[in-house]
C-alpha cells in the first residue's frame, strides 16, 4: 500500500487479519532473562549439594541423625543463592521500553485506538504531542512533527520529522503532529532490539565469588578420591571389608568417612559471603541506594574507571536560564555588550516583555520555558502572527503591535544572523558556547510578519540583534565533591555523552575534570585496541552512539580496567549492562534501571563514595573470614589424607566437627563479616587467603594427626580420643580466630570471649557432653592436648608472621 488514498484510509480489516495470521504484529514476547527452572537447577542441583544430600541420607538411614546438622547450612546456601538470582531475574523481566498502553491508528478511514501488541506492519500511526511511538516507521505526513529520541540515541535536542524521515519506537512526540507508516514491528523494532540485548542474563563479576568457585572446583576434583581413601582406611581399621561388614562396624566407618568429606567443603564461606553482600545491600538501601544484584556491593570497590553520561549524572538533565547579553553597535562600529556600557537609547523597547511572553507561551519548548523564571513582567501582548519553532531552522518568530511593536525572532545566532555583517555576533556566541552554555539570540525588526512570511517560514528584512541569551544545564551540586573523591582514590573518570563534545567538555571542567577539549566520537576508530588507545588519551567524548558507549566499556575492559558506567537513558542501557558495575538514576528509563546493578533511588550522585566504602568493607571482611574457612578446608583435607594413608581411625564425629565449625568459624565469622573496615582494595584476594590458609591448615592437620597417633599409642579409648581431638582442634581454631582478628579491640573482645565461654559450656553442660559424645579426659590426654596445642599455636604464629611479610611484598598493607 503506497498510494496517498491508502495512506489516508489505512489498512482494511482483511489486510490486518492477513498480517496477524503471518505473525507481522507488534506483539513482543521476548524470552525472560533466565528461566526459573535454570535458576533452581543452578543452585540446587550442584555437585556439593549432591554430596551433602547423599551424606545426609546415609546418616539418616544409619539412624545417626545427630551427625546430620551440616544439612542446615546447605539448605541456607541454596535458599540465599536462589533468592539472589530470582531478584536479578525479576528486575530484568520488568524491562519494557514501551509504556504507552495503546496506539492510535487509521484503519478503513477511521481513527482507532489499539493495544501496542495489535499494531501490524504497514499500519498508519497517527502521532500527536505526548505520544510514545509504538513501532518503527516512516513519516508520510508532518505538521511540524518533532520527536525526542534522547532515551534511545543520547541526543538531547528534539528532532524535526519531515516526510520520508524515520521514526523510532520508544521515542516521544514532543511537538506537532503527523502520520507514519509502520515498517518494523515486534522483535525487529529499534526499542525491542535494544531491550533484547540488554536482557541477556549475566551475573556481576565478583572476585570473591570467582575465588570461592575456584576453591570449590578444586575440592570437587579431589573430594571423590579422598573420600574413597578415607572410607577404605576406616574399613581396614575395623578389620577389612569382610570383617567390617559382618560385624556391622562398616556403619561407623561410613560415619567417619562422611565426617572427613563434609569438613572439606567450605559451605559456610558461600553462606557468609552472601550474608555480607545482603547486609551491605540493606545498609545501602537506608541511604536510598538500591542494590539489584548483591555482589555489586563488592564490585564498585574494585572499579578503577568510571564512565559517566553527562545528562542525569553530572547535570540535573534540565536547562536553566543563565544570563542575557544585550548587543548593539558602539560609535566605533564594533560589537559591544552591557558588560561594557549601558544599553543605548536606540535599543528597541519591550524586549524584556517579549522574553516574558516567550517563557509563558503555552507551546514553548523546554529552552524557552526557562525564560519564565527570569522574565516575569506582566504584559498583555497578543501576537498578530507567528512562526512556531522548528529544530530544522532553529528559530521562531512572532509579531506584536503596541508596546513591543514589530517582529521578534528567537533562535540560534548562526541560523538567524548569517553573512559577513554578523561575524562578530557569531564569534561572541561561539565564545559563550565554548564555556558550555547553549546560546540563543533575540532579534527585532520594525516590520510585521505577513501571511507570505508565515507560509514560506521566512523573516522580514532589516532584522537586528537585541540580546544574546545563554542557557546552561544545571550541574549537580554533589558532582564536584564526588568526582574529587574518585580522583583521590585513583579512579579515572571518562565522560561519554550524546551531546556536543565541547559543551560536554565545558561542563566537565566545571566539575573539576581536566578536559581542555572534547573528542568527537564520530572520529573514534572501530578497532578495539585503537579505541582503547584513544580512551587513554582523552577524558571527554561527545556525539557518542549507544553502540559506541558499549564499545568504549569493552575497550576499557580489554585494557584490564574494572569499569563502572552510570546513566539514565535507554541509550545507556547496553553500556550499563556490559560494564562491570552499572549504576542508574531512579529518574532514568525503566530499561536502564532494570539492567543496572545499582540504582540511586533519590538520584544523588553523592552516594557513590558511600557505595565504594561499603564495598571495601565487604571485600576486606570477607577476606578475613575466608582465611578462617579456607584454613578449615585445608586442615580437613590434610586430616582426610593423612588418616587415609596411615590407616588410622578418623578422630571426629560429624556432630563434633559441626560444633568446632560453629565456635571457631561460623558464629564469629558472621560478626566479623559485618564490622567496619575501610581498608583499600588490592587485587589478589585468593592468593593472599591461601598463602595463610594452606600452611596454617597443614600445621593444624599434622598436629591433630600427631595427637591421634600419640593417644592411640598410649592406649586411650576412642571416645576419649575424640574428646581430646575435638578439644585441641577447638583451641587451635580459636587461636586462629584471634590471629586473624587482630587488632583485638571493641566488639572483637566480646565475640572471641563468647566463643571461649561456649567452648567451656559444651564440655561442662551434661546434655551437650552426652549429645556430642564427650568424656572426661585423663591426665595423659590433658597433657597431650596442652602440649600439642602450644606447638600448633607457635606454628600458626610463624605462618602469620611469614604471611604478613609476603603480603607487604605484593603490594598489601600490614592489616591483611
Amino acid at each position: 500500500m503506497t498510494d496517498t488514498a491508502g495512506a489516508t484510509l489505512g489498512l482494511t480489516s482483511a489486510e490486518v487479519a492477513e498480517r496477524v495470521a503471518d505473525g507481522r504484529t507488534n506483539a513482543y514476547t521476548d524470552a525472560t532473562s533466565r528461566s526459573a527452572w535454570s535458576i533452581v537447577r543452578a543452585n540446587v542441583f550442584t555437585l556439593f549439594n549432591g554430596i551433602i544430600v547423599a551424606c545426609f541420607a546415609v546418616l539418616l538411614i544409619l539412624g545417626r541423625w545427630q551427625d546430620a546438622l551440616f544439612g542446615l547450612s546447605a539448605i541456607a546456601n541454596t535458599i540465599i543463592g536462589s533468592v539472589q538470582e530470582f531478584r536479578a531475574k525479576a528486575a530484568l523481566d520488568k524491562l519494557a521500553l514501551l509504556h504507552a498502553p495503546t496506539a492510535r491508528v487509521m484503519r478503513e478511514g477511521e481513527l482507532r485506538d489499539v493495544t501496542i501488541a495489535d499494531v501490524v506492519l504497514d499500519d498508519i500511526l497517527v502521532l500527536r504531542a505526548g505520544d510514545q511511538i509504538a513501532a518503527d516507521g516512516v513519516v508520510i505526513d508532518s505538521s511540524r512533527l518533532q520527536a525526542d529520541e534522547s532515551m534511545l540515541t543520547g541526543e538531547s535536542d528534539a528532532v524535526d520529522k519531515q516526510t520520508a524521515d524515520e521514526v523510532l519506537s520508544g521515542s516521544i512526540v514532543v511537538g506537532g503532529e503527523g502520520t507514519a507508516r509502520v515498517t518494523r514491528v515486534g522483535a525487529d523494532s529499534f526499542a525491542n532490539k535494544l531491550a533484547s540485548e540488554a536482557k541477556r542474563f549475566s551475573l556481576v563479576a565478583s572476585e570473591l565469588r570467582r575465588s570461592v568457585d575456584k576453591v570449590l572446583k578444586f575440592q570437587a576434583w579431589i573430594i571423590g578420591p579422598v573420600a574413597l581413601l578415607v572410607l577404605n582406611a576406616q574399613i581396614f581399621v575395623f578389620g577389612g571389608w569382610p570383617e567390617a561388614i559382618s560385624s556391622g562396624e562398616w556403619r561407623q566407618a561410613a560415619v567417619n568417612a562422611i565426617a572427613s568429606v563434609i569438613a572439606m567443603i567450605p559451605l559456610g564461606l558461600v553462606l557468609m559471603t552472601s550474608i555480607a553482600f545482603a547486609v551491605g545491600a540493606v545498609k545501602l538501601a537506608a541511604r536510598q541506594v538500591l542494590v539489584q544484584e548483591l555482589p555489586a556491593v563488592e564490585g564498585l570497590a574494585r572499579v578503577d574507571v568510571i564512565c559517566l553520561d553527562k545528562t542525569g549524572t553530572l547535570t540535573e538533565g534540565e536547562i536553566v536560564f543563565d544570563e542575557a547579553h544585550p548587543v548593539f553597535r558602539s560609535t566605533s562600529g564594533t560589537l559591544s555588550t552591557l558588560e561594557a556600557e549601558p544599553v543605548p537609547r536606540e535599543a528597541p523597547s519591550g524586549w524584556e516583555q517579549v522574553l516574558a511572553w516567550y517563557g509563558a507561551e503555552p507551546d514553548a519548548n523546554a529552552t524557552a520555558r526557562c525564560l519564565a523564571a527570569a522574565y516575569q513582567a506582566e504584559c498583555d501582548l497578543e501576537p498578530d502572527a507567528r512562526i512556531p519553532f522548528s529544530s530544522a531552522r532553529k528559530w521562531s518568530a512572532v509579531s506584536f503591535t503596541g508596546a513591543a511593536e514589530g517582529t521578534w525572532v528567537l533562535g540560534g545566532p548562526e541560523m538567524v544572523f548569517q553573512g559577513d555583517a554578523h561575524k562578530e555576533l557569531r564569534s561572541r556566541s561561539s565564545q559563550l558556547a565554548a564555556s558550555g552554555r547553549r546560546t540563543l539570540v533575540l532579534g527585532h525588526c520594525p516590520a510585521a510578519l505577513t501571511p507570505e512570511h508565515v507560509d514560506a517560514e521566512t523573516l522580514p528584512a532589516g532584522l537586528k540583534p537585541v540580546t544574546l541569551l545563554t542557557f546552561r544545564e544545571s550541574v549537580r551540586s554533589d558532582a564536584l565533591e564526588t568526582l574529587g573523591y574518585f580522583a583521590s582514590q585513583g579512579v579515572d573518570v571518562k565522560i561519554i555523552s550524546g551531546d556536543n563534545p565541547q559543551t560536554v567538555a565545558a561542563i566537565a571542567r566545571e566539575v573539576g575534570l581536566d578536559a581542555p577539549s572534547g573528542f568527537d566520537a564520530r572520529e573514534l576508530p572501530d578497532d578495539q585496541d585503537a579505541l582503547a588507545a584513544e580512551l587513554e588519551r582523552h577524558t571527554v567524548f561527545g556525539r557518542v552512539t549507544p553502540t559506541q558507549k558499549k564499545a568504549i566499556v569493552q575497550a576499557l575492559q580489554s585494557s584490564g580496567h574494572t569499569v563502572a558506567m552510570t546513566g539514565d537513558g535507554v541509550n545507556d542501557a547496553l553500556a550499563i549492562k556490559e560494564a562491570d558495575i552499572g549504576i542508574a538514576m531512579e529518574s532514568g528509563s525503566a530499561a536502564t534501571k532494570a539492567v543496572a546493578r545499582i540504582v540511586l533511588l533519590d538520584g544523588k550522585f553523592e552516594h557513590l563514595p558511600g557505595v565504594v566504602a561499603e564495598g571495601r568493607q565487604v571485600i576486606a571482611n570477607i577476606e578475613r573470614v575466608s582465611m578462617l574457612f579456607l584454613t578449615k578446608t585445608a586442615w580437613a583435607t590434610v586430616l582426610a589424607i593423612v588418616f587415609g594413608i596411615s590407616i588410622m581411625q578418623f578422630p571426629f564425629l560429624p556432630r563434633q566437627l559441626s560444633v568446632v565449625d560453629g565456635l571457631t568459624i561460623g558464629i564469629p565469622a558472621f560478626f566479623l563479616a559485618l564490622m567496619p573496615n575501610t581498608r583499600r582494595y588490592i587485587p589478589g584476594f585468593l592468593r593472599r587467603s591461601l598463602s595463610f590458609a594452606v600452611p596454617a591448615g597443614l600445621v593444624v592437620g599434622l598436629v591433630v594427626w600427631w595427637y591421634a597417633w600419640a593417644a592411640g599409642g598410649a592406649g586411650i579409648q576412642q571416645e576419649e580420643l575424640r574428646t581430646g581431638a575435638t578439644l585441641i582442634l577447638t583451641i587451635i581454631g580459636l587461636w586462629i580466630l584471634v590471629v586473624l582478628s587482630r587488632p583485638i579491640d571493641g566488639w572483637k573482645i566480646v565475640i572471641i570471649g563468647a566463643m571461649m565461654i561456649g567452648l567451656i559450656l559444651v564440655y561442662a553442660v551434661p546434655l551437650a557432653r552426652t549429645f556430642l559424645g564427650f568424656t572426661d579426659p585423663s591426665l595423659i590426654t590433658t597433657l597431650l592436648v596442652i602440649g600439642l596445642s602450644i606447638v600448633a599455636i607457635a606454628g600458626v604464629e610463624v605462618v602469620r608472621f611469614i604471611h604478613r611479610r609476603y603480603v607487604r611484598r605484593h603490594g598489601g598493607t600490614g592489616d591483611y
